[in-house]
């Protein structure tokens, strides 16, 4: 699933109205009607204009009607906390932003200079928010139906892809705490870096007995994640 870059973009570059709709019209099921609905959409609050935070409201709640409805009908036969499991992590910002990347949108983010220069474009929480205002945008110019079909068309291949339902990385290391006679993970913050809308949090996980892991992500939920994530794959 490849929708790309535009020919010769460059990440710093400002792309044009025109760039813009060409590539919404490559995205989505049907052409844009209202093209001022995916601007604001992709508009960073750096920039001093109204930006994407009340469509990025509007389309989590939709992405998250859609996925769930997707979920119910493919595993009949889960308890509710298993699809629970599942919903959270096809709806993370994490997974937002990596279909946002996959689709080629940051370079289609409008930001100020100064969030430019910081990494904005490629920031989880940004590409996480602009794509759920994305869709948002969607809904308002055409409707659930198609924006199903775009949430359908993108999230599919991890749908399919995931043989069990996922186990939060946190979850999982307590359970192996707990399966190893060892106490609960602590988790601290060794290190916080970065303007407002681009930080980086450090986070360290300690187990007694082991040596301890520390990684590293725009949100300190993230950060944990991945923290934990990596001291189950160096010790589990």
């Amino acid at each position: 699933m490849v929708y790309g870059h535009a020919r010769g973009t460059h990440w710093t570059r400002v792309l044009t109205n025109e760039e813009q709709e060409a590539w919404l019209t490559a995205l989505l099921p049907k052409p844009p009607k209202d093209l001022a609905l995916y601007q604001r959409a992709l508009t960073h609050g750096s920039t001093g204009q109204p930006d994407y935070q009340r469509l990025e409201f509007l389309g989590d709640r939709i992405l998250g009607l859609i996925i769930a409805d997707m979920l119910y009908h493919r595993y009949k036969d889960e308890a509710e906390g298993r699809l629970s499991h599942r919903l959270n992590a096809l709806v993370s910002g994490v997974t937002c932003a990596d279909i946002a990347r996959e689709i080629g949108l940051p370079p289609y983010i409008r930001l100020g200079k100064q969030a430019r220069d910081d990494g904005a474009q490629q920031s989880d929480n940004v590409l996480g928010d602009i794509m759920e205002a994305t869709i948002g945008a969607v809904y308002l110019d055409h409707g659930l139906l198609v924006t199903r079909d775009l949430v359908e068309r993108l999230w599919r291949p991890l749908l399919e892809s995931a043989t069990g339902a996922p186990k939060h990385p946190k979850s999982e290391l307590q359970e192996w705490c707990a399966a190893h006679g060892r106490k609960v993970p602590e988790y601290v913050i060794t290190k916080k870096e970065g303007p407002p809308h681009a930080m980086r949090f450090e986070i360290t996980v300690t187990v007694k007995g082991f040596a301890p892991v520390a990684a590293t992500a725009n949100s300190k939920q993230a950060a944990e994640t991945a923290a934990a994530l990596a001291f189950l794959e160096t010790n589990a």
